[in-house]
């Protein structure tokens, strides 16, 4: 006598059949490295540049206004020598000027650009010996001679004059000088206080 098989069962069964032929895998890979050493960055003064009142009969109508050369004193301390980069986030990118190297000053009435500021490097000394810095965008093997901070950068030490690779150092101390510009005035709403609001942050990566 002959058994027939539930359709639904058969169903079952072709579609496990399917998956068994059908079947492919991946592999994920979590890697890193633990380093027994850690740095620390430092800016003088808090990291806080204070412009303070700035009357808008002082600024320039039809050109930008440069309202400050600042400079602060930028030192990072690890505990054992290791080679490291920094980079800077710029908190108020949307406001920042049409160059790779400005960070911006915030938005009045939330669509004027009130301005931007520059980041420079200079005169970084590493365990007490004359450095240079370098850059690159994507910590590949390619680094070149960089003395501008600038957003998404990463900046790191080479030996100066010497190969442009990242040189392991325990303590640094570079001058960080910030130029702050305010936009032409004349396409600015100047009829009540603005808050100069520039903000970025440091962040250290171990290479």
């Amino acid at each position: 006598m002959s058994k027939s098989i539930n359709p639904l069962i058969a169903v079952l069964l072709l579609a496990g059949v399917g998956q068994a032929v059908a079947a492919s895998s991946t592999d994920l890979s979590v890697r890193g490295v633990i380093t027994p050493s850690a740095c620390t960055p430092t800016l003088s003064n808090g990291g806080v540049i204070d412009h303070g009142k700035i009357s808008s009969k002082d600024l320039n109508l039809t050109a930008r206004t440069i309202i400050g050369n600042d400079t602060l004193n930028m030192t990072v301390n690890c505990e054992t020598a290791i080679t490291f980069a920094l980079q800077t986030v710029d908190n108020r990118a949307s406001s920042a000027g049409a160059s790779s190297s400005s960070y911006g000053l915030g938005f009045i009435n939330g669509d004027q650009k009130l301005g931007d500021y520059s980041l420079v490097l200079a005169n970084p000394i590493a365990d007490s010996v004359p450095v240079q810095t370098i850059g690159t965008y994507d910590l590949s093997t390619t680094w070149w001679r960089e003395r501008f901070m600038d957003p998404g950068l990463y900046i790191s030490i080479a030996t100066a004059g010497g190969d442009l690779q990242p040189l392991a150092a325990k303590d640094l101390v570079v001058d960080l000088q910030v130029q702050t510009v305010i936009n032409r005035a004349d396409g600015l709403d100047l009829s009540n206080e603005v808050n100069i609001d520039g903000s970025a942050t440091v962040e250290l990566r171990y290479l």
